[in-house]
């Protein structure tokens, strides 16, 4: 068995779960999720919890189990608490400024880049060099902090570019002249 799939995913109190065959709707108090999972895996809700299991143990439904699972507790988790990602704008003249909903990146391109967050997620400026972007789906959040990331991602030479927060960027050492 799965260990990720044998736990079930409890859900608090304020989250409505709503099961219709392999599609699943999560309302919470930050916004609603719905998905279509896997139509082979068994889910199965009890009063707070929510059990995935599998109808065989053939290699596909193996790997089903845990994906299943997690899809939902993921779910349950972005509308509860939601998800974020962190990034940091290393270099001279580098900044991060927002218009309204939209982020506008002063790069070192000759033009500004502008990104559009879209529903359900937002996009916030603390400082000129911080990133925030929030949401309640874990896979628009992480999507949006790797395309921001993309448009400049750190170069190894110098460090400069667009980087997750906690990101070590290896430093290649330059060209020895003599």
């Amino acid at each position: 068995m799965s260990r990720t799939g044998k736990k079930p995913v409890i859900v608090p109190a304020d989250v409505e779960v709503q099961l219709d065959g392999s599609n699943i709707t999560v309302k919470g108090p930050k916004g609603q999720l719905s998905q279509d999972l896997p139509r082979e895996m068994i889910i199965e809700q009890e009063e707070n919890k929510i059990l995935v299991k599998r109808p065989t143990d053939n290699p596909q439904h193996r790997a089903l189990h845990g994906l299943t699972r997690t899809l939902i507790d993921n779910m349950v988790v972005g509308v509860t608490e939601g998800y974020s990602h962190n990034l940091e704008l290393v270099g001279v003249g580098y900044k991060a400024v927002l218009q309204g909903k939209k982020l506008v990146l002063n790069i070192g391109f000759s033009h500004p880049v502008e990104f559009d967050p879209g529903e359900n997620m937002e996009i916030e400026v603390p400082s000129p060099t911080k990133i925030t972007v929030r949401g309640i789906d874990k896979q628009k959040v992480g999507n949006l902090a790797a395309v921001i990331r993309r448009t400049y991602p750190p170069e190894p030479y110098k460090g400069k570019g667009i980087r997750y927060e906690n990101e070590t960027v290896r430093q290649k050492v330059g060209k020895a002249g003599k």
